[in-house]
């Protein structure tokens, strides 16, 4: 009894903080491009624009296409979706899918995660790791970014978890975020000096940096082959299917960090059975 109250719990969790990721999915890039924008302007010595205060948590979320501001009982994780047949109660406007499936996505993956490692220390770090990776992945999805305030923090955040080794020695997850940095910024120069052009973006080194600081070193030849096959196959697809532009960049980040989740879970496995790396 005791865990399936810890499964309903984190199901429950991941809902309410599916629903706060959405409006970091859709504000962070707005509050950077802000940023970016003001930065620009002061270098310039131009006047800064008026505009409204724009945050996390202000203000209220509201519709896109109306203006409506969403009440409490619109607001409820997937319950409201379903109730307003997913569109504004105000002016009918469609409401994206995706709203819902990022905070379905995030409870499934939390009640996984407490499943997985049981109701300790060690879950609670996972969930951390994971809610980040569902952000980063969805904002890269959006604008091909992978903001340094994600990412920084979360590879710090792994080094301070495995000061008491909780996913990997200290030295495994040092070497782990050095090599995951150094890894891919060696295939961007070697791409970029012999094509001349850019094939990913340095969020790309932090994100594959931080997964190496929370998981060791041992999870990276396992991230980077799971990664690099899934974006492989997918791309393949775009561009037989969807008419994808072979010149129009996909992004990594989600491929990246849906290997991390696997080598989250299953890593260790899978390097015994098919690597031979001990972990």
């Amino acid at each position: 009894m005791a865990l399936e109250f810890w499964l309903l719990a984190a199901g429950v969790l991941g809902l309410c903080v599916g629903s706060f990721l959405n409006v970091v999915i859709h504000r962070l890039p707005q509050i950077l491009e802000r940023d970016w924008r003001t930065q620009c302007a002061e270098l310039r010595g131009e006047a800064l624009e008026s505009c409204e205060p724009l945050s996390l948590i202000r203000p209220r979320s509201r519709c896109p296409a109306c203006g409506h501001p969403i009440g409490a009982l619109e607001n409820i994780p997937i319950l409201s979706y379903l109730f307003l047949h997913g569109r504004c109660a105000a002016c009918s406007a469609a409401i994206s899918a995706r709203y819902p499936l990022v905070e379905a996505l995030t409870a499934l993956l939390s009640g996984f995660t407490v499943w997985h490692f049981g109701p300790t220390l060690t879950a609670t770090a996972a969930l951390c790791l994971i809610w980040a990776l569902i952000a980063l992945s969805f904002i890269d999805l959006d604008t091909q970014l992978l903001p340094d305030s994600i990412t920084l923090p979360l590879l710090w955040l792994g080094l301070l978890f495995n000061l008491w080794g909780g996913f990997a020695s200290l030295q495994s997850a040092v070497i782990g975020a050095m090599a995951g940095y150094l890894c891919l910024w060696t295939v961007y120069w070697l791409f970029k000096l012999a094509t001349g052009k850019e094939g990913m973006g340095y969020g790309d080194f932090k994100l594959l940096a931080a997964l190496g600081a929370w998981l060791g070193w041992q999870m990276l030849p396992v991230i980077i082959l799971l990664s690099s096959m899934i974006g492989a196959v997918v791309g393949i697809v775009l561009i037989i299917l969807a008419k994808h532009g072979r010149n129009i960049p996909i992004p990594f980040g989600p491929y990246l960090a849906g290997a991390g989740v696997i080598a989250l879970f299953w890593g260790p496995v899978i390097n015994r059975t098919y690597l031979g790396i001990a972990t």
